[in-house]
């Protein structure tokens, strides 16, 4: 009895891994998914450090596509503040690892703290928002306002005055010097520096994350939170308390972008005011957009996507970058509204979803 009440949780998990509210759920889906998986593993190994860290690099902006795909695309919720909450995860970080070092593995608890420091602001933010009855359009202009307010004041604190300890936030510069992520170990601490140690170490927890995201949209929370999206009065008039739900898709959401700041900070040792800008704000919605907002893999495929074709761009024409970006949204748009990733991974599996 006792081995079957431990394996029934196991059981049920599994089974919302293949729930109705996420793409792929046979060996269709899961044979390339597996492929890819094991390409991604190896890749490292047939590749430069470099390559590697930037590969990496891009990995550490997905968490914040994931989140804003549970708040946009599963709940409804349009947020602009990702970059608001990647900046307080990143600054967080910063704070914490210069006033308290990296031994003992300081890093990781700094990681865990600044996530749920951003997960704090979040519910405070969130709480005002959906229990003030903000929603739609307004509550994308309150999230861009502190987006842009955050950026705003963090770029003015050049002066010597500004600090946190001995941590100086140094204005537009931006903090640097922060300690790289830092693992105890027998016989030293593993230093995560922008390589295979760290890219793997993403790569795990982006796996966890997007297992976790499937897992929770396919619970009952999730299949509320889809009925919110799909009609809010309905789901009222059958009891649910809406604001509650949407406050919780914010919360962890926002605790995800959390995390992609603090992965951004371990990965450059650095962070600035500038990852808050307006620009910066947008990018995460174009991200989303073209993958397809309701649908956790496509979102983030598309995410991955557009980040390797953006830098690309920004490379080779920095001044057409954002100009091309702003296009290929308007054709999304126009042509595949539920996402280009969405609609190509449907005519693959032949799969008829929900909209």
């Amino acid at each position: 009895m006792t081995n079957k009440k431990m394996t029934m949780p196991l059981v049920q998990c599994l089974s919302r891994v293949n729930g109705p509210q996420t793409l792929g759920r046979g060996l269709g889906f899961w044979i390339p998914f597996a492929a890819v998986l094991v390409i991604a593993f190896v890749f490292p190994m047939f590749s430069d450090d470099y390559t590697t860290g930037n590969v990496a690099y891009f990995f550490t902006w997905l968490f914040m596509a994931a989140g804003l795909c549970l708040m946009w695309g599963y709940s409804g919720t349009l947020s602009f503040g990702q970059t608001a909450f990647f900046g307080i995860g990143g600054y967080a970080y910063g704070i914490l690892t210069i006033n308290f070092g990296a031994d003992n593995g300081i890093t990781l608890y700094a990681l865990g703290a600044s996530i749920l420091f951003g997960a704090i602001a979040a519910a405070l933010l969130g709480y005002f928002l959906f229990y003030g009855r903000i929603n739609g359009v307004f509550l994308g202009i309150v999230t861009l306002a502190v987006s842009i307010l955050l950026e705003r004041f963090m770029a003015q604190t050049a002066g010597p005055q500004w600090h946190i300890g001995q941590a100086r936030l140094n204005g537009f510069n931006g903090m640097n010097g922060m300690p790289a992520l830092t693992i105890p170990w027998p016989g030293g601490d593993i230093v995560l520096l922008a390589g295979p140690g760290f890219y793997y170490v993403v790569l795990c927890l982006l796996l966890f994350v997007y297992f976790g995201i499937r897992i929770l949209v396919n619970s009952r929370w999730g299949n509320v939170l889809v009925a919110i999206r799909e009609n809010p009065e309905r789901a009222e008039m059958l009891g649910y308390d809406v604001r509650k739900f949407q406050l919780g898709a914010f919360v962890i959401g926002s605790a995800l972008a959390s995390l992609s700041g603090v992965l951004y900070t371990c990965w450059g040792q650095y962070i600035t005011p500038s990852s808050m800008s307006l620009t910066s704000a947008a990018l995460p919605i174009v991200w989303v957009a073209i993958g397809g907002r309701s649908d956790i893999t496509a979102s983030l495929v598309g995410a991955f996507l557009t980040l390797i074709l953006f830098q690309t761009l920004t490379v080779n024409g920095a001044q057409y970058a954002l100009i091309i970006m702003g296009v290929l949204l308007l054709v999304n748009v126009l042509t595949a509204p539920e996402g280009v990733v969405l609609q190509l991974l449907k005519v693959r599996f032949k799969i008829g979803r929900r909209k």
